[in-house]
């Protein structure tokens, strides 16, 4: 039997009761803390990265060829790691980052997209299985890093409001090369006065090889646009997407319809007098479909060839060919195709199989796609009489007739 201690004194063998709770209480959080790593590693991370993770500056080499990495998570030492993983890791690190829906704006913007239910993967145009579209799953210790640089875009879709915009900006979006801005900057036509320096904060981070864009439909119809994106830069790529201009107004009309309800009829609206049949130019949605007297102003500062017309009837009809025109013309190689896309016959318009940073397929929200009101078909029929030398001039412009006078 073990002597007694001083008077008072606990036994040296016990410890104080809170210590020892304390402890196994820490214990469990660390085994609980490891648990869930191991799982969210198992479930997330493994799925796409085969093998550490690495964090370099680097990127633009060709697959397989050898370069020295850090290992982003444990001493500094160096690591032979294929140049293509650790650019795709680094990819998916900033998909990750762009995942976060943008702030709502005071200028109507409206949410982009929606998800669809997994069985709609499997609707015309193909299954989802095997789509290339690189999921986007979070970065660990990866997220410390502050990879790449904000660059001011090297392409801009310029216009045109309701012609397609959106569709085609979060096609894009699925190209590993393209990185752009969710939300529209309104740069050259409303924050001008900001500077160039707040225009490139707005901009997502980018690697070497990538692109950078932005859309704002609003700067096609903008007379000081042309102007100021030339002296951001004389090579940025600009990007139009028309629409048959009649179809165009009564979309615009549409929208407008739906968060004003009180606002007159299309037909009073279309004429300044309904009578004589005079159109009335000065309503914004006629107006902007004048595509030739706008294209004019941006010709005194852009070559045509500097300039891309993208069908927003083709957007829907062959999405997968009009985006092999823009990648051709923004020199990326030819990563979106049919595969990417399948047509929702309840909405009328392809969607993607697997939106930029989700697993799930993804359609333009539920603003897109209203259906329009029923016009008078001889308001109509003068609309397109008064667009057609227009739409003549602008196909000679651009090379190209779209067919909206066939």
């Amino acid at each position: 039997m073990a002597p007694p201690g001083p008077a008072g004194a606990h036994p040296t063998s016990a410890e104080p009761l809170s210590r020892s709770i304390f402890r196994k209480f820490l214990l469990m959080l660390c085994s609980l803390l490891t648990s869930l790593y191991v799982f969210y590693c198992l479930a997330e991370r493994c799925q796409t990265l085969s093998g550490p993770v690495v964090g370099l500056s680097g990127g633009g080499e060709e697959a397989g060829t050898p370069s020295p990495g850090v290992l982003a998570g444990g001493p500094r030492e160096l690591a032979v790691w294929p140049a293509a993983a650790q650019r795709k890791r680094l990819l998916q690190l900033q998909q990750w980052r762009s995942r976060r829906p943008p702030a709502p704006r005071g200028d109507g913007e409206e949410a982009a997209w929606e998800e669809e239910t997994p069985g709609l993967a499997g609707a015309p145009g193909g299954s989802g299985a095997g789509s290339s579209v690189a999921e986007a799953p979070p970065g660990t210790l990866a997220l410390l890093l502050d990879e790449g640089s904000k660059q001011l875009p090297q392409a801009i879709i310029i216009g045109v409001k309701k012609g397609g915009t959106r569709a085609l900006l979060e096609f894009l979006r699925v190209h590993p090369d393209v990185r752009a801005v969710g939300a529209e900057p309104h740069f050259f036509d409303r924050s001008y006065d900001k500077g160039l320096a707040w225009y490139r904060d707005l901009m997502p981070r980018t690697l070497d090889g990538q692109i950078t864009m932005e859309k704002t439909p609003s700067y096609f119809v903008t007379r000081e646009a042309p102007a100021r994106i030339s002296a951001m830069s004389k090579d940025t790529k600009l990007i139009v997407v028309v629409r048959d201009p009649v179809t165009r107004a009564i979309s615009d009309y549409t929208q407008t319809l739906s968060k004003r309800p009180d606002i007159p009829t299309f037909e009073s609206l279309t004429f300044k007098n309904r009578t004589t049949g005079v159109i009335d130019t000065s309503w914004s949605a006629i107006q902007i479909g004048i595509y030739a007297k706008h294209l004019e102003h941006w010709l005194r500062h852009f070559p045509i060839g500097q300039m891309l017309f993208v069908s927003g009837e083709r957007l829907i009809s062959d999405p997968a060919g009009e985006l092999g025109r823009v990648q051709d013309f923004l020199g990326l190689k030819r990563i979106i195709t049919d595969k990417h896309f399948y047509f929702n016959k309840t909405k009328g318009f392809p969607c993607l199989k697997k939106a930029e940073g989700s697993s799930k397929p993804h359609c333009l929200g539920k603003t897109k796609g209203r259906t329009h009101p029923e016009i008078d078909r001889e308001v109509v029929q003068r609309l397109r009489a008064f667009y057609r030398p227009f739409n003549l001039k602008f196909y000679q412009m651009t090379g190209h007739d779209f067919g909206w006078d066939g």
